[in-house]
């Protein structure tokens, strides 16, 4: 069974370009319902516009906390 949390971001280009860098590998954040998430950053690749990764975004994952998927909601 999986659990869909739902996480809003605002990672400017300049921090962005860090992950893609590679000098940073993860994201933390809090998802709407106050829990810490932390995942890895390339999953964010495809949402990079010239102004960073903004939006809200739906990270469903299974019972041990593994992503599963991501998408953009918001």
């Amino acid at each position: 069974m999986s659990q869909t949390l739902i996480v809003d971001l605002y990672i400017s280009a300049d921090d962005y370009l860090r992950h893609y860098q590679g000098s940073v590998k993860s994201v933390s954040c809090e998802s709407r319902d106050g829990r810490r998430v932390q995942f890895p950053s390339g999953i964010l690749q495809r949402f990079v516009t010239r102004n960073g990764v903004r939006g809200s975004f739906s990270l469903e994952v299974d019972d041990n906390f593994k992503l599963i998927g991501i998408r953009r909601i918001a």
